[in-house]
């Protein structure tokens, strides 16, 4: 297996999804023409839409929607693998998936993944979200081989953003082969100054695995405020790429699966792990003499 460079572009989504795809070419030639062969694009990089209504209104059938054509499109032209991390699509039966797309230098679908975890979450400050009220959740990790365009046998995982806070997703595609985890997000701005950095380098360290995580940032159309700072991690937890800001941008590192088997060589926790039960019996405190009964 030979190292490749993997880009991670950083959005800043509107409510129009015309408007960002015309947003997503131009990083995606940007990245490409920066020899990247893997390139990621944040979560709902197709548009932030908060009222209910309108996104109900912007939304369609993924053989319809404008970011699914312009990507086959930009992969087969470019000869690159592109992995739009997520978009809002319309499933036959009427509900939306935050689906995330992989598309061959071909322009051939090559897999897709639908969020499993819903961000169902009251923060500070009044900051209330409850994406299981606009989506369908997953029922299904997905892991995929990429080959061709100068990659030659890496093994892709995939998430979506508040996935990020459930180990046991990323563990279960570490085992089933995955070297490069995916978290493209839209993080608050909030919970990412708090905890974006150490959650994506914990679940590199855990895994052994590089990290790549493209994330929209700044101030959206529909009023909310993401973090920025997309991030590429190496298996050993160090940040090899970074924006480091809320502008959109692109990040380009070089990605080597060989360094993923010399991580879980050197930390073989995937082969150590064990299987255990979990004794949490309740103890009674002891009654004291002359209690009341």
């Amino acid at each position: 297996m030979g190292a490749f460079k993997a880009a991670a572009i950083q959005m800043r989504s509107g409510t129009s999804p015309e408007r960002n795809a015309v947003d997503l070419e131009r990083l995606v030639r940007e990245a490409a023409g920066q020899g990247a062969t893997y390139i990621q694009s944040p979560e709902m990089t197709g548009a932030l839409i908060r009222d209910s209504q309108a996104r109900a209104a912007s939304f369609t059938s993924e053989d319809k929607d404008i970011i699914v054509s312009t990507s086959r499109k930009l992969a087969k032209e470019l000869g690159v693998f592109l992995h739009i991390g997520s978009t809002a699509i319309l499933r036959a039966d009427g509900k939306l998936a935050n689906r995330a797309l992989l598309f061959g230098p071909d322009g051939a679908t090559i897999a897709t993944y639908d969020k499993i975890h819903m961000f169902d979450v009251d923060l500070d400050n009044g900051e209330s979200w409850r994406e299981s009220a606009a989506y369908e959740p997953g029922t299904e990790a997905v892991v995929t081989e990429i080959n061709g365009a100068g990659i030659d046998g890496a093994r892709l995982g995939f998430a979506v953003c508040y996935d990020l806070r459930f180990p046991q997703l990323f563990r279960a595609e570490a085992l089933a082969g995955a070297d490069l985890l995916s978290v493209p997000a839209a993080f608050t701005r909030q919970t990412g100054e708090a905890h974006w950095h150490v959650l994506l380098r914990a679940r590199a360290i855990e895994n052994g695995a590089y990290v790549v995580a493209a994330a929209q940032g700044g101030l959206h159309e529909d009023g909310r405020e993401t973090y920025g700072h997309s991030l590429i991690v190496d298996p050993w937890g160090r940040i090899v790429a970074e924006a480091a800001h809320d502008q959109p941008a692109v990040i380009i590192a070089e990605i080597d699966p060989a360094q993923s088997v010399a991580a879980r060589k050197k930390i073989p926790n995937l082969k150590n792990a064990r299987d255990f039960a979990v004794n949490a019996s309740s103890v009674e405190a002891p009654r004291l003499r002359g209690a009341a009964s």
